[in-house]
């Protein structure tokens, strides 16, 4: 159980929450949503004593799992040893003794040892290489990685080792912020699974819709200047708020109907012989003053995108026998793929196996080192990086109006404004130099250009990346709505559910090429391994 009590966060004059006071229960698994800026991760630093509150305090249990994100510490540890730290309590018992067989054998010494055996054996020590093992495999860490440093293995495995850690050791809550950012979707499922059987306290703060659906039995919802405890998953929550929403909102008008005839009445009467009534009306009036209803910081972005009006032809992409290698490791080997006018393919697959390769040959970015890839007559690309700097140099001393000026030749300022707008660049925000943009702005204002310029292919690599639960979903409909072709990339399940109905699929044994959407792939991926 973890328990806060009456708990503020300000910056200056502006209110995260205030006065907030919060019990998340054993036994039930919280999503914490909220628009970026909201204060999510901020809450869950003040939750781990990271971050300190303006005012209030938290009560934790003993035992608390904490996914990390500071992986450069943990660069010179094993990677059992990095696991095994998410039970300070064993791992300091297992330090101690190791310290303590250095020394000469005393009796003072000997009684140490047998009460930190003691505490190994109370925190199941003796199985801790074994279950930290069974977390690795599960998070889909090969086993050669096992004995090595976590500088000797790649990046994306060392989150999933740090996720592990965090898991370990049966923690009786569980504070997870964005724990699905480095996982491929097979490690994802698998995470789900755990956590749907964990028995202790979760929150866990994710822009994958789907997993908060799969996981979640309550939402904490950041809004209103408070959080609002919402009973069920992600889309329940959305369908009771927007309901409280609207009802307060009938309430408020149907009152100000009300006062308006009293008003009237008053008006026609105030100074005749029916003081009393008057007066009466007058008590009412007062009574039924609506309270300001409190603007919610909820906010969609509108995408949409339109594609040019001379279409391609039938074929977009024809792609022989490509390949291409990094240091002598083959990502990409011999492939051949025909893409049409009108497909919307989903490319999937873990971290490294060759996806942003592939979508940087497709946008024509780099270059095959063999094999031939053709581009169809009249295509027109525009193209999503996955890392933003390779289109948006935050170097330069430029505002965000004038980098999407920049982005088309003879646009209109008010085409700007009205793009800007649509993606929440209201106001001053137009104007914000893009060196202090935020990753979810960063990611808006490249969509914004996209939705300027002309294109009849749409490549996106992990567009979803910074973007928070509403702009993800309005992102999904905008590529579901276009015309024109899309190819995206993406972990997000729910994404690549609503948009794609071909998938590309990396996989340990090469690329599979699959027509259909993504639940039928996974079906039959699922049915083969069985077999």
């Amino acid at each position: 159980m973890i328990t806060l009590n009456r708990i503020s966060k300000s910056f200056g004059s502006r209110v995260l929450f205030d006065d907030v006071t919060i019990t998340f229960n054993e036994g039930n698994r919280y999503g914490l949503t909220g628009p970026n800026g909201a204060g999510k991760t901020t809450l869950l630093k003040i939750i781990m004593g990271v971050e300190e509150a303006t005012s209030g305090t938290v009560t934790l249990p003993n035992r608390v799992g904490i996914l990390k994100q500071n992986i450069e510490d943990y660069r010179e540890y094993p990677v059992l040893d990095t696991v095994i730290m998410g039970n300070t309590r064993l791992w300091n018992a297992f330090q101690e003794r190791d310290r303590l067989y250095e020394v000469e054998m005393t009796d003072e010494v000997g009684m140490q040892l047998g009460d930190l055996e003691g505490i190994i054996a109370e925190e199941d020590g003796y199985s801790a290489e074994s279950n930290a093992e069974v977390l690795l495999t599960g998070m889909g860490v090969p086993q050669e990685y096992f004995s090595k440093k976590m500088k000797e293995v790649p990046t994306d495995m060392q989150f999933k080792i740090l996720l592990c850690q965090a898991l370990f050791g049966e923690p009786q809550a569980l504070l997870l912020d964005e724990p699905t950012n480095h996982l491929d979707l097979e490690s994802i499922g698998w995470l789900e699974k755990f956590l749907f059987n964990y028995k202790g306290t979760l929150i866990v703060i994710s822009h994958d819709r789907h997993f908060l659906n799969a996981v979640t039995t309550h939402i904490a919802d950041i809004d209103y200047d408070t959080i609002i405890i919402y009973p069920g998953n992600y889309d329940e929550m959305s369908v009771a708020k927007t309901a409280v929403r609207e009802s307060a909102e009938l309430e408020a008008k149907s009152k100000e109907k009300k006062i308006a005839q009293l008003r009237e009445f008053v008006a026609r009467f105030g100074a005749g012989t029916r003081a009393s009534q008057v007066q009466s009306r007058l008590r009412e009036i007062n009574r039924l003053q609506p309270q300001e209803l409190k603007k919610t910081n909820i906010q969609r972005p509108y995408i949409r995108f339109i594609p040019q009006e001379k279409a391609p032809g039938k074929i977009i992409f024809k792609v022989e026998g490509i390949s291409k290698s990094y240091d002598d490791n083959p990502v990409i080997n011999k492939l051949n793929l025909e893409i049409t006018r009108g497909d919307k393919i989903g490319v999937i697959g873990n971290n490294g196996r060759g996806k942003t390769t592939l979508l940087k040959m497709l946008a024509g970015v780099l270059q095959p080192e063999r094999g031939k890839l053709e581009v169809g007559h009249q295509v027109q690309i525009s193209y999503f990086p996955q890392n933003h700097l390779d289109i948006l140099d935050k170097r330069k001393p430029i505002t965000s109006f004038d980098w999407l000026k920049d982005v088309k030749t003879g646009v209109y300022d008010q085409e700007i404004r009205s793009v800007m707008g649509k993606m929440l660049f209201g106001g001053d925000d137009a104007f914000k130099p893009i060196s202090s943009l935020s990753g979810g702005e960063t990611a808006r204002l490249i969509l914004a250009s996209m939705m300027l310029v002309d294109h009849n292919v749409l490549i996106l690599d992990e567009p979803n990346n910074h973007l928070d639960l509403e702009a993800v979903s309005a992102l999904a409909w905008g590529l579901e709505e276009y015309k024109g072709t899309v190819i995206v990339a993406s972990h997000d399940r729910d994404l690549i559910s609503t948009v794609a109905n071909r998938i590309i699929a990396f996989e340990n044994d090469g690329i599979h090429i699959f027509d259909g959407p993504l639940d039928e792939y996974l079906e039959k991926k699922e049915a083969s391994i069985k077999r």
